[in-house]
């Protein structure tokens, strides 16, 4: 067995949510001596299953050369509910808005039931009706292709980064606008999608829904996203980067994500009825060449 670390220390916690929680003394395996502040707080936030955490300060920390003693994970949510799908999708509907000041969706009839009768025999007739309308419609997928050129469309993305994935959610407390690498850290993310559920859906399709303080994902946190390993990332907000004039157009959340060949699911809905685990999360597209975005069906598959 080769050298091990352990690192001893203080912490003071805030929460996000009120209250906190002081430690003297604590001590945690960590990989190597070199660790920074940042990184031991994100651990000791995992290795406690700690939610909702605003800050951690470390102090009188101390690195051991000591044996590993093991840590604890999060726990999955084990429901006893009846296998049950939820619907994680806005509807389109014709002139409904998705992004304020953006194209609506025009649905029109392309072929009427009453047109299609002189098509067929006597008492079979058909409808088929025509949406023209912008991919960013909905509750729709990002692609790489979306912000790097060159890189994979919706035909180059392969089914198991959108389909049957298992799932978490993390709750992000009401007032909350950057949810940043510390919120992420308790979840096991890896091979995941991670759904970020804001609340900010209740806006949907009216204007506070593109107001500056809609909740997004920090560039920081979105790098932690893909050093985890993240299979999906989802919000329920207007975009998963800050669109607040503050932000000057810069996309780090997006950059970062789809750099990495991780796909954004952006305006879901309907989080607040998924388990924190134990679902598995679908999203998948047409396959459209040429294009990086386009609608989903998005939804869960619970089981008991």
């Amino acid at each position: 067995m080769g050298e091990q670390w352990r690192a001893q220390f203080d912490a003071e916690v805030s929460f996000a949510n009120g209250g906190g929680l002081n430690t003297e003394g604590f001590r945690l395996d960590i990989p190597g001596p070199q660790i920074t502040d940042n990184d031991l707080a994100a651990l000791f936030v995992r290795h406690l299953g700690l939610l909702m955490v605003a800050e951690v300060r470390l102090s009188a920390k101390t690195i051991i050369e000591e044996p590993h003693k093991g840590g604890r994970g999060v726990a999955a949510d084990e429901s006893g509910s009846d296998r049950r799908l939820v619907e994680l999708s806005h509807v389109i509907s014709d002139g409904m808005t998705t992004l304020p000041g953006w194209p609506a969706p025009e649905i029109t009839d392309w072929l009427t039931f009453a047109a299609s009768r002189d098509r067929y025999a006597p008492g079979t007739e058909f409808h088929v009706a025509r949406i023209d309308m912008i991919a960013n419609t909905g509750t729709y997928l990002d692609t790489p292709a979306h912000r790097w050129a060159g890189r994979d469309d919706l035909t180059a993305v392969s089914l198991d980064r959108l389909a049957d994935l298992p799932g978490v959610v993390v709750r992000v407390p009401a007032g909350i606008r950057a949810v940043d690498r510390l919120m992420l850290a308790p979840y096991e993310m890896a091979g995941r999608a991670v759904l970020l559920h804001t609340g900010w859906d209740a806006h949907f399709g009216t204007e506070r829904y593109g107001a500056p303080e809609a909740p997004y994902l920090t560039g920081d946190a979105a790098q932690a996203l893909v050093e985890a390993g993240a299979a999906l990332v989802g919000i329920d907000s207007i975009n998963i980067d800050d669109m607040s004039p503050a932000a000057a157009g810069v996309r780090p959340a997006h950059s970062a994500l789809l750099a990495a060949g991780i796909p954004i699911v952006e305006h879901l809905t309907g989080l607040g009825a998924l388990p924190p685990s134990g679902f598995r999360f679908t999203a998948a597209p047409p396959m459209v060449a040429g294009m990086g975005t386009f609608p989903v069906r998005a939804f869960a598959v619970v089981n008991p």
